[in-house]
């Protein structure tokens, strides 16, 4: 089983979880793929709000993580930072960066200020969301057809979820 993922500690308390592939678009479609509403509802979530930087959005995961983000950064079409849950106990950063590499692209995730005893399970998850971009990218279309909501999981996304899980706790920090 191919692992994309890297755990760490930052403290005793908060870790990050970063995740990477490559994959066969442009970048510019691919930054469209990370920044548009269209199309993030194609493979990671359903966003709305003010899409611009400074502006917060709120998101419903596929994994239905659900909640508000600050767009801190958005240097299009390369490095995009958010603020996740900003002001509450739970902020974090949730990065991307995407780089050309010959006629593909590279992204890279990386989500910080995760709790270290649950980062296998936040590793697990972003695994599962590459792969479903990657899916999206080949069908041009949607990942999960069921939908999802706040309160249940998109089912391909918990069911790859289900699998990948105990890799990443034999990975974990």
């Amino acid at each position: 089983m191919k692992i994309l993922g890297t755990m760490r500690a930052l403290d005793e308390t908060r870790g990050a979880v970063r995740v990477e592939d490559v994959y066969d678009t442009d970048i510019d479609d691919l930054w469209a793929a990370c920044t548009t509403p269209e199309r993030l509802a194609r493979w990671l979530a359903q966003v709305s709000g003010a899409l611009h930087e400074g502006g917060t959005v709120q998101a419903v995961f596929t994994s239905t993580w659900s909640g508000p983000a600050r767009i801190e950064v958005c240097d299009a079409p390369h490095h995009l930072l958010l603020t996740t849950e900003p002001g509450t106990a739970d902020e974090g950063e949730l990065e991307a960066w995407l780089t050309s590499v010959g006629s593909q692209t590279k992204l890279v995730i990386e989500e910080r200020g995760l709790p270290v005893g649950s980062l296998h399970f936040h590793g697990a998850g972003w695994q599962v969301h590459l792969e479903d971009l990657g899916r999206s990218l080949a069908i041009d279309g949607p990942a999960h057809d069921g939908g999802w909501s706040a309160e249940a999981p998109a089912p391909a996304w918990h069911a790859r979820w289900t699998e990948l899980t105990p890799a990443y706790r034999r990975t974990d920090v």
